[in-house]
C-alpha cells in the first residue's frame, strides 16, 4: 500500500508524459482508471499491450466521450474521483463539456490536471508538437551534444517525461496535499515548456553571471572538461569519467597512468582540447572490462557506458532489486522508495477497454446500465 493509498484518479487516454504521470501515481498506491476511446486511436508505435510498461497498473475503461452516453460515464468517474489528468489541446475539453469550470462545478475537491506542451495559452498554444520541439524552443537542445555537430536528441526524457510527465505528477500531489486541509480543488496547468525551463534554472544562473559558454563542448560539464567526458575503448564500447573535484581527478590521473606526466592544470580551458586527446589516446589502449579493472579502488569518479539490458544486470541494480519482469516485459521498480508505505506496481499494462464491465462496477455501474450503456455504443 503505497503513499496514495485511497486517492482516485482518473486518466483520459493519451502517449507519452500523461500515462508516465499517471504511472507514478499508480506505483504509489493511487487507483488510476484510464478512459480510453472506444476506437483504436493511431497513436504511438504499435506493439504489445504487454511492453507499453508506462500503462502499468491501471485498469482501462472503453467510453464514446463525443456521445451523451459516455460524457454521463465520465462524469459520474470525475464526481468521484480525487484528480484528473488529461493531456488535450487546450480548449479541447471545455468543447466536450469538461473543462474545468465544469468539472470543478460537480466536485469541488477536484485537482484537475493538465498536460501540454506550449501551455494553456500563448502563441504557441494551439500548434502542434512533440518532445524535440519543445526541447527546441527552450534552449535545452542547442546545449546538447558535440561542437560542430547537430544538436543530440537525448531521447523523450528531457522534456516530455522530466519536463512534462514529471512535473505534472509533483503539481498534481502538491494539490492533493492542499486539497486535504482546504476542502478545495484547482487546476494544475503542466506545461512541457515550463518544465523543461524550470530544469534549466542552474544553467540560467550560470548564464547571467557569465559563467557558461553558449559554444557547445566549452564548459564543464557539457563535453568540454576531458575529465567530464565520455571516451571510446579498445573493443569499441565507452566509459565515462566525472571527476570534478581536485582529489577525485588525482584519483583519476593515477588509475589512467598519467599522474607523473607533465599535463596542463586541471581547469586550464585553453588546454581542454589537448588534454582530451590525450585521454582518449589512454583510454583506447584497453578494452572497456580492461578498464573497469584498472578504475576499481579508485575514486576517480569512473563508470562504464552501459546498454538498457548490461544495465538491468548491474549488481547494484541487482541488489537494490531496481527492475522486475512482468509477462515477458523488463519494469524498473517504482521510485523512489519509501520505508513504511512501499510503493509497488499494481499490475501489468491492460488493452484499451480491457476491464470497462469490472471496472464501472466497482465505480458503481449496475449491470443494467452497463447493458444499456453498451447498446448505445457508449462503452465498449
Amino acid at each position: 500500500m503505497g503513499p496514495l493509498a485511497g486517492v482516485k484518479i482518473i486518466e483520459l487516454g493519451g502517449v507519452g508524459p500523461g500515462p508516465f504521470c499517471a504511472m507514478l501515481l499508480s506505483d504509489m498506491g493511487a487507483e488510476v482508471l484510464r478512459v480510453d476511446r472506444t476506437t483504436p486511436s493511431g497513436l504511438g508505435v504499435k506493439k504489445e499491450v504487454r511492453f507499453d510498461t508506462t500503462r502499468r497498473g491501471r485498469r482501462s475503461v472503453a467510453v464514446d466521450m463525443k456521445s451523451e452516453g459516455g460524457q454521463n460515464v465520465v462524469r459520474e468517474l470525475i464526481s468521484q474521483a480525487d484528480g484528473l489528468i488529461e493531456g488535450f489541446r487546450p480548449g479541447v475539453m471545455e468543447r466536450l463539456g469538461f473543462g474545468p469550470d465544469e468539472c470543478l462545478a460537480d466536485n469541488p475537491k477536484l485537482v484537475y490536471g493538465r498536460m501540454t506542451g506550449w501551455g494553456q495559452d500563448g502563441p504557441l498554444a494551439n500548434h502542434v508538437g512533440h518532445d524535440i520541439n519543445y526541447l527546441a524552443i527552450s534552449g535545452a537542445l542547442g546545449m546538447i551534444g558535440r561542437q560542430g555537430q547537430a544538436p543530440s536528441i537525448p531521447l523523450n526524457l528531457v522534456a516530455d517525461l522530466g519536463g512534462g510527465g514529471m512535473y505534472l505528477a509533483l503539481g498534481m500531489l502538491a494539490a492533493l496535499f492542499e486539497a486535504k486541509s482546504s476542502g478545495k480543488g484547482q487546476v494544475v496547468d503542466a506545461a512541457i515548456l515550463d518544465g523543461v525551463a524550470s530544469l534549466l534554472t542552474t544553467f540560467y544562473g550560470y548564464t547571467s553571471g557569465g559563467l557558461w559558454n553558449e559554444d557547445r563542448e566549452r564548459n564543464l560539464i557539457d563535453g568540454g572538461a576531458p575529465w567530464y567526458n565520455v571516451y571510446e575503448t579498445s573493443d569499441g564500447k565507452f566509459v565515462s569519467v566525472g571527476a570534478v573535484e581536485a582529489k577525485f581527478y588525482q584519483q583519476l590521473l593515477k588509475a589512467m597512468g598519467l599522474e607523473n606526466t607533465d599535463l596542463p592544470e586541471q581547469f586550464d580551458r585553453d588546454k581542454w582540447p589537448e588534454m582530451k586527446k590525450i585521454f582518449a589516446d589512454v583510454f583506447s589502449q584497453k578494452t572497456r572490462d580492461e578498464w573497469d579493472a584498472a578504475m576499481a579502488g579508485y575514486d576517480a569518479c569512473y563508470a562504464p557506458v552501459l546498454t538498457l539490458k548490461e544495465a538491468s544486470q548491474h549488481p547494484q541494480y541487482t541488489e537494490r532489486q531496481a527492475f522486475t519482469e512482468i509477462d515477458g516485459a523488463t519494469h524498473p521498480a517504482p521510485a523512489p522508495r519509501f520505508s513504511r508505505t512501499v510503493s509497488e506496481i499494481q499490475g501489468p499494462p491492460h488493452a484499451d477497454g480491457a476491464d470497462t464491465d469490472a471496472a464501472l462496477t466497482d465505480w458503481g455501474f449496475s449491470g443494467e446500465k452497463l447493458a444499456e450503456l453498451r447498446k448505445s455504443g457508449a462503452i465498449a
